[in-house]
């Protein structure tokens, strides 16, 4: 495996301390991970050494998420819309103008939403089960879709075993072929540590409930889509429990030159799969970025 120097930052953005790993030439195009529920940019540290010598890699933290701030949800309201927000101003201070997004779970509304505000800044998108389609949603979604139509004390609750440690593995272990010997333990044990931290619950369950928010805007993420064409590579773990492959397909209906790579695993297809995806990275985006 490759090895890459990788700094580890932070930047204070609308009062948010924003932690980051950073690595590559800043000279070089520029390339923006962004992580999905329940992890951090822990999850890219094997693919960050595969682009760092082609490319200036950048992968923070959400906020209230891994090593960012995470105040009470009564200091910070938790939309995906403030999200996306902080993380748009983030990608200003640190001087991105032009980059790729690699979206990813709550990455992709994140991510989605950032192309709306700069939709001239985005070179390319990679998706890895980053959904922007309706057909992407599975039953899966079915009590999250109950608490978004009644959004009830009840239905809220219900919503509360996501967070826990049975179901982090679950999320990890779903659609992978002999997981214990595949998944890294200490993985699953961050994003469980950092998902006990006590006001975590609350602010997974209000991002939850606005994720609604996101579906809605599913029209307005497609015609920037057709509109701008952006180069676009969907790798997708064709396992994942949330995310389905027809999610993955949806981006040809948009942008019909789109590339779909599925893999036999699950929704965190980079814990088995980062040689691979990063090959597929690495070819996709020289066939498409100016250097």
């Amino acid at each position: 495996m490759k090895i890459a120097n990788v700094s580890f930052k932070t930047e204070i953005v609308r009062g948010f301390k924003i932690f980051y790993r950073e690595a590559g030439d800043p000279k070089k195009p520029a390339v923006l991970l962004l992580h999905g529920f329940p992890t951090s940019s822990h999850m890219f540290r094997n693919l960050i050494p595969q682009l760092a010598d082609d490319y200036h890699v950048i992968a923070p933290d959400l906020p209230g998420f891994g090593f960012s701030d995470a105040p009470g949800h009564d200091v910070f309201e938790y939309t995906f819309e403030n999200v996306a927000n902080v993380m748009g101003d983030f990608s200003e201070q640190i001087g991105l103008k032009k980059f790729a997004v690699y979206i990813f779970d709550y990455g992709a509304p994140t991510g989605l939403r950032m192309a709306l505000r700069f939709p001239d800044r985005i070179s390319a998108i990679i998706s890895q089960n980053g959904n922007a389609y309706v057909e992407g949603l599975s039953t899966g979604w079915a009590p999250v879709q109950a608490y978004w139509e009644k959004p009830t004390h009840e239905n809220r609750e219900a919503l509360r075993k996501l967070q826990t440690l049975d179901t982090t593995r679950w999320q990890y272990y779903h659609g992978v072929n002999n997981p214990e010997g595949r998944i890294a333990p200490e993985a699953i044990a961050l994003d469980q540590a950092l998902l006990d931290r006590p006001q975590s619950g609350e602010i997974q369950l209000d991002l939850i409930g606005d994720y609604k928010s996101n579906v809605e805007l599913y029209p307005k993420f497609q015609e920037f889509f057709r509109k701008y064409q952006p180069p676009t590579l969907a790798v997708w773990g064709k396992n994942d429990p949330f995310f389905l492959p027809a999610g993955a397909e949806a981006y040809r209906k948009d942008n019909p030159s789109a590339k779909v790579v599925l893999y036999d695993t699950g929704h965190f297809a980079l814990e088995t799969h980062a040689s691979e995806i990063g090959s597929e990275i690495l070819t996709f985006l020289g066939a498409n970025l100016k250097r």
